[in-house]
C-alpha cells in the first residue's frame, strides 16, 4: 500500500482507516484513532487468548519479532530495545536509574511536554542541579542553544524531538553528536516523531515513545531505547522474575539480570497493545517512513500560507523544512478558539486545543499521512466560518 493509492482509492482508505468513514480527524499529535489492521490483531489476539493460556496467542517468537521491528524502525539493535509501556514511565525509568556524581546537572526544558520535564525535575531532590534551557521561540531548541547552557559538570541533556504545540524538530543527530563527543548522556522523547519521521539513534543515549500518536498504535505500548554501552549505567528500578534470573520462578541469593535490554521488562508485558503496536510498525514500514514523512512536510508546507493569509499567526510559519514537523499550531487575539474547537467538533472535525505558559490558546492541526487535502480544506472552511475570519 503506497500513500498515492490511499488518495486514489477512497474505498481503499476507508477500509483501512475506519475512522475516515465517520470524522475528519486531524489530532494525530494527540491520541490516534486505529488502523483497521492494528485493530483486527488485537481482535484476532483477544479472540485466541480466550481459548488458552494468554502468552500462548502471543508467543516468544513474536514478541522477539515486535524488538526486532521497533529496532529497525530506530536504527538499533534489538538488545537494546525494552517493552516498557507509557513515555512517562520511561522516561522516569532513566532519570530514576542513573546515578549521578556530585555537583552534577542536568539541561531540560522546561516549557516541553510535562512527562519530559518532571521527572528530571525531581531529580532536584537528589542533590542534582536541573538547568531551564533558554530559548527565542517557543520550542525552538538549536544545537547552539544546548551547548552554550552545558558545561564539565552537565551529566545529561532531555529533550524533546519536536516541541508538541509549535512542532519545532530539532536536529536531534547534530546535538547528540555534539554532546557524545563531550561525554554527556542524551534522553530524547520521541513520541511527537517515531512513526512519522525516519530515526536512527547512533548518537542517542536513551529513547522513549508510546504508540498512541504518530506510531498509529494502542496506548501504553511503547518502547523504552538504551544504548547497549551506558545499559550498565542504567540501574532497573523495578524487578520481578522476567528482569530477574528466577529458574523455575524459584527465587534465588543475588539479583543477576538479563543482559540487555530487557533489564528494564520486570514483570508481564501488555501483550493486546505490543500485539497491536507490531501490526502498527509493519504498516509504516510498508508505507515507507520517508514517504510519511516528504507527506507530512507536504502537508504542512500547504496549510502554513493558507492559514498566514487568513491572518492567523502561526507557529510554523518562519520555520525552514529542516525544523518543520506534522504539527502546525496558530492563533488569532480576535478569535474564541475554545468555541472554534468546540464547533468543529460537533461537525466531526477533530483538532486539539493547547495553551502556552502564557496561557494563549492555540488551534493545532496534526493530519497523518492518509488524510486528505479535501480534509484539510474541509477543515479550514470550517474553522474560518466559526472564527469569522
Amino acid at each position: 500500500m503506497t500513500i498515492q493509492e490511499l488518495h486514489q482509492n477512497e474505498e481503499l482508505r476507508r477500509r483501512e482507516f475506519p475512522v475516515t468513514q465517520h470524522k475528519n480527524f486531524l489530532a494525530h499529535a494527540a491520541v490516534c484513532p486505529l488502523p483497521r489492521r492494528v485493530a483486527d490483531a488485537i481482535r484476532q489476539h483477544a479472540e485466541a487468548a480466550t481459548w488458552d493460556d494468554q502468552e500462548t496467542a502471543f508467543t516468544h517468537a513474536q514478541i522477539k519479532e515486535t524488538r526486532e521491528l521497533l529496532a529497525r524502525l530506530i536504527g538499533a539493535d534489538m538488545s537494546e530495545v525494552a517493552l516498557v509501556g507509557p513515555t512517562s514511565l520511561a522516561l522516569s525509568y532513566v532519570a530514576g536509574g542513573l546515578s549521578f556524581r556530585r555537583q552534577a546537572n542536568v539541561l531540560v526544558y522546561y516549557d516541553d511536554y510535562p512527562s519530559n520535564v518532571y521527572p528530571w525535575l525531581a531529580l532536584a531532590a537528589k542533590g542534582v542541579e536541573v538547568r531551564l534551557i533558554n530559548v527565542k521561540q517557543l520550542g525552538g531548541i538549536r544545537e547552539i542553544d544546548v551547548l552554550g547552557q552545558v558545561d564539565e559538570n552537565t551529566a545529561l541533556v532531555a529533550l524533546a524531538s519536536s516541541h508538541f504545540i509549535s512542532g519545532w524538530r530539532i536536529d536531534y543527530e547534530a546535538i547528540g553528536k555534539a554532546l557524545r563527543a563531550q561525554g554527556i548522556l542524551f534522553c530524547l522523547d520521541a513520541i511527537q516523531t517515531l512513526g512519522a519521521f525516519p530515526m536512527n539513534v547512533e548518537y542517542v543515549d536513551f529513547l522513549a515513545a508510546d504508540a498512541h500518536k504518530w506510531l498509529l498504535g494502542p496506548c501504553a505500548a511503547g518502547i523504552l531505547y538504551v544504548r547497549k554501552e551506558v545499559q550498565e549505567l542504567l540501574d532497573p528500578l523495578v524487578f520481578g522474575w522476567h528482569n530477574v534470573r528466577c529458574p523455575n520462578f524459584v527465587a534465588q541469593d543475588s539479583i543477576v539480570h538479563p543482559p540487555d535490554a530487557r533489564r528494564y521488562e520486570a514483570g508481564s508485558l501488555n501483550l493486546p497493545g505490543y500485539v497491536g503496536l507490531s501490526a502498527a510498525v509493519e504498516l509504516l514500514l510498508e508505507v515507507g517512513v520517508e514517504n510519511i514523512a516528504a507527506e507530512l512536510l507536504r502537508k504542512t508546507e500547504r496549510i502554513v500560507p493558507l492559514l498566514k493569509e487568513r491572518g492567523w499567526n502561526v507557529l510554523a510559519g518562519n520555520m525552514s523544512a529542516k525544523h518543520r514537523s506534522g504539527i502546525v499550531s496558530f492563533r488569532r487575539d480576535d478569535v474564541d478558539l475554545a468555541a472554534v474547537h468546540t464547533k468543529m467538533a460537533a461537525e466531526n472535525i477533530v483538532v486539539s486545543l493547547r495553551t502556552d505558559r502564557a496561557g494563549l490558546h492555540y488551534l493545532r492541526f496534526t493530519p497523518h499521512f492518509y488524510n486528505t487535502d479535501a480534509e484539510i480544506d474541509q477543515a479550514l472552511e470550517s474553522m474560518h466560518r466559526h472564527a469569522g475570519v
